[in-house]
């Protein structure tokens, strides 16, 4: 090992065994986000300081039940635990095991002590052990397995100084052997073994097991691994079931010698099936768990509210400081129109992200997270979907994206794509400027039955629209997504307990740091890219712009900011993004568009609610306020469509026109999230492709049904 690597220690155990809460304990703030390598799956590691002075890596891996993978995180943790040749081999696994339910987490145990790993077993929620009345005999089970046994309570930090001074002792690869390979398969192993680099028997066999897990060998020797199968007709999975049974007869018989005292208490179990019967009931169950989404998307919208438009006052008068205090010129103009509200546009997001991951650490911390999977998973299934992907579905209608990195609570990789690909057709806050304006131009405001408005029945048909098309599209995708991977529900429901506030402080953090740094550096490089477009024109027509516009309306008596705002728009209409404007006109002519329609759509990629605002501009009604919303649409009224000769917002544009925002990928910060969460160019870019198609094609259609 090299002097100035640290050792690796990897925190192995079965899901809701208590991984997350000993990691964040073990590595406080000393935590980040990255990935394994060659591969998507996020992998969460951090530095921890041991009593000996040594600081090592602490690497939480996702939760497994078994070494045999069923997914593509699972398949990821079984090729580290197999690649033992690897620098990103761990130096060291601790097994993270519930207490309170040891029989399950010793399988994964049994299996990492054959493998021939350093091995420790880390006993959580000693608490519950207690008061359930259990007591195990801890020096008979260490030395039974042949690995140290540490107890500890991960939520509040018992046991933890233990488990370091531990951690800091050598550890030695276990003695213990307790899979016997079958007599059948003792050939293909010792060929195996004698032609590929393997340290141990059961080694060898997974490697005639998992065909799938062996991404790390070099083609030579996974066709070495294939002619070996294929010789001693080896059949992957043949002996799985009757290994997994020989290895629950050892653990019951270890159990049976080191369980002192059964449980006497099962109240702590009582009150979960108590509340379980409501909480997961075929009717009240689905109420309780919609009201609980209508409280986190009431409070996204209005807690969020005060200190985003705080964060938005700030760099707007930072904006204009900047504009006023330094000397005029491009640099300034950079500054002061594209870097700083850049940077507006990724810190306004915080509220909504740190609000909605409070909500869904709480929801996980306590437990019911696991029963929404198991109510909505037989539902979202059948349109290729995960019980998981309906928090992100709702919450999108805040925003897309804090929902798309909640699908992080995703695991099958399959639905999780889907779940990314598809949010962002949930329609958003920032399409209602879009809406309301829209609407309020060729929806009559009239009642409806008396009492319900015909604008409100709009904007929540606009709604259901967009939910309906994202649940269509990802039925559409499940087909076309082909992937080897399948996906189980698989999972033992949690007591419910209260969250641990300081695993819901990391939470937030660890989601709010992650999209600050890494999606905002591709939100920051877009933002300055439309200023320039938007700023910038050939030639010196920029530069003429006041020249132009004065003699252009000389015998108007304009205002002075009414001057102003057709200096802004001249300059608008002949920089490179009106040019580009001009350019797609054709395109977009068959949808009801103009060229300065088309400059709205070009500049609201940036993020859809710049319509209004580049509708203002290019209409020369100068900026837009709350209270300036009534002139926005007198002007528009106004439009005038020069080949006709009416207006130019009929209902057949404005429709269209709702129908394009409701599906079009028109927000840049949404594909830095996807670029982020997917690791790579490819689903953005497809699904910046699908929606802008499905987009063009319905407004298309809304159009000349209209027309």
């Amino acid at each position: 090992m090299a002097a100035s690597r640290r050792p690796k220690i990897a925190l192995v155990g079965n899901p809701n065994s208590g991984k997350s809460s000993l990691f964040n304990h073990l590595t406080g703030l000393n935590q980040k986000i990255g990935n394994f390598p060659g591969v998507t799956v996020e992998k969460k590691s951090g530095s921890c300081s041991l009593h000996d002075g040594s600081v090592v890596e602490i690497i939480d891996f996702p939760g497994i039940y078994s070494i045999y993978p069923r997914s593509l995180d699972e398949q990821i943790v079984s090729e580290v635990l197999l690649d033992h040749h690897s620098s990103n081999t761990p130096d060291k696994i601790v097994i993270v095991a519930d207490a309170t339910n040891l029989k399950r987490g010793l399988l994964l145990l049994t299996q990492i002590i054959d493998v021939g790993l350093p091995t420790m077993l880390v006993l959580n929620m000693m608490d519950l052990v207690a008061k359930a009345g259990i007591s195990y005999d801890l020096q008979a089970l260490s030395k039974k397995l042949g690995v140290p046994v540490v107890p500890i309570n991960a939520r509040n930090g018992v046991g933890l100084e233990e488990l370091k001074k531990q951690l800091a002792k050598p550890l030695p690869v276990p003695n213990t052997r307790i899979f016997s390979i079958w007599e059948d398969a003792q050939a293909p192993v010792r060929e195996l073994r004698q032609r590929v680099e393997v340290d141990n028997d059961y080694e060898a066999y997974l490697f005639l097991e998992q065909p799938q897990s062996l991404n790390f060998l070099s083609t030579e020797k996974k066709n070495t691994v294939d002619s070996i199968r294929s010789t001693h007709k080896f059949v992957p999975g043949k002996f799985q079931g009757a290994e997994t049974i020989q290895r629950y007869s050892f653990i019951q018989d270890l159990l049976n010698e080191i369980v002192l005292q059964a449980p006497v208490d099962q109240s702590w179990k009582k009150k979960s099936s108590e509340l379980d019967r409501i909480l997961t009931h075929k009717v009240w169950g689905y109420l309780i768990f919609f009201g609980i989404l209508f409280l986190i998307f009431q409070a996204i919208f209005a807690w969020a509210t005060v200190p985003m438009d705080f964060i938005d006052s700030v760099f707007a008068d930072l904006s204009k400081y900047i504009a006023s205090a330094l000397p005029d010129g491009p640099l300034t103009r950079l500054l002061a129109e594209g870097v700083i509200p850049g940077l507006g546009g990724i810190i306004i997001f915080v509220p909504q992200i740190a609000i909605l991951f409070a909500f869904i650490s709480v929801l996980e911390e306590s437990g019911y997270m696991a029963r929404v999977v198991f109510l909505m998973d037989k539902v979202m299934r059948k349109f290729g979907l995960n019980g998981k992907s309906v928090v992100p579905l709702i919450s999108g209608v805040a925003c897309a994206i804090p929902a798309i990195m909640a699908t992080r609570t995703i695991d099958n990789w399959k639905e999780r794509t889907i779940t990314i690909m598809v949010t962002p057709l949930v329609s958003c806050s920032a399409r209602l400027p879009i809406f309301t304006i829209l609407i309020a131009l060729i929806v009559p405001d009239q009642k409806a039955l008396g009492f319900f408005n015909l604008q409100g029945f709009a904007l929540m048909g606009l709604y259901l629209l967009g939910f309906a098309a994202a649940i269509g599209a990802a039925w559409i995708m499940k087909y076309l997504i082909r992937v080897k991977e399948r996906s189980y529900l698989i999972m033992e429901l949690p007591t419910y307990r209260i969250p641990k506030w300081s695993n819901v402080g990391y939470t937030i953090l660890e989601k709010t740091k992650a999209f600050v740094l890494e999606a905002g550096k591709v939100i920051m490089a877009i933002a300055i890219i439309l200023w320039v477009l938007a700023s910038y024109g050939p030639g010196d027509t920029m530069s003429k712009a006041e020249q132009v516009v004065q003699e252009q309306t000389k015998n108007m008596h304009l205002t002075e900011q009414g001057l102003a705002d057709r200096i802004a728009a001249y300059k608008l209409e002949h920089s490179y993004a009106g040019i580009v404007g001009k350019a797609i006109e054709p395109a977009i002519k068959p949808l009801g568009y103009d060229w300065k329609i088309g400059i709205a759509l070009i500049t609201s990629f940036a993020a859809r609610e710049v319509f209004v605002g580049t509708i203002a501009t290019i209409y020369s009604i100068g900026s837009v306020d709350g209270d300036d919303d009534a002139t926005i649409k007198a002007r528009m009224k106004e439009e005038v469509n020069r080949e006709t000769g009416g207006p130019r917002f009929t209902p057949a544009v404005g429709f269209s026109l709702l129908v394009f925002y409701t599906f079009a990928m028109q927000c840049m910060s949404t594909l830095a999230v996807v670029y982020r969460e997917t690791h790579g160019w490819k689903w953005p870019v497809l699904q910046l492709v699908y929606m802008t198609v499905l987009a063009y094609v319905s407004a298309f259609a809304v159009y000349q049904i209209f027309s």
